[in-house]
């Protein structure tokens, strides 16, 4: 279930790492995975959208979340958008696999949440 949300890289002489689509919604009460957008993790961010605050969030947040630096994420597409690709260096995708799927057992899914996926887990847009 995890490995819909990301893409593993291996850079030739490079550290394998993970390309990780998020769905971001800023100016949240608080920073919280909420579940699935498709195939991105859909999280809130409790910065808003000025200045790049949300993007810098975004990237302590999922460092946090796969237990790295910031150093080591870094967004490489979508910076001005809601869908992010957020690329993480000297990562297992293992570890990856195991923070994301903790974190989604312990989201709570609600109605109006950002879980638009039907039964079979595809996107219902």
């Amino acid at each position: 279930m995890a490995d819909d949300f990301f893409d593993v890289e291996s850079p030739s002489g490079g550290a394998v790492g993970i390309v990780l689509r998020v769905r971001v919604q800023p100016g949240a009460g608080r920073s919280s995975v909420t579940g699935r957008y498709g195939d991105a993790l859909a999280v809130k961010i409790a910065a808003p959208p000025i200045g790049g605050r949300a993007n810098s969030q975004c990237v302590e947040f999922v460092a946090d979340l796969l237990g790295v630096r910031k150093s080591q994420v870094e967004i490489v597409s979508g910076e001005k958008g809601r869908l992010k690709r957020v690329r993480v260096v000297d990562i297992d995708p293992e570890q990856a696999r195991g923070a994301i799927e903790r974190e989604l057992r312990s989201a709570t899914v609600r109605p109006g949440s950002h879980d638009h996926t039907d039964r079979a887990g595809r996107s219902r847009f």
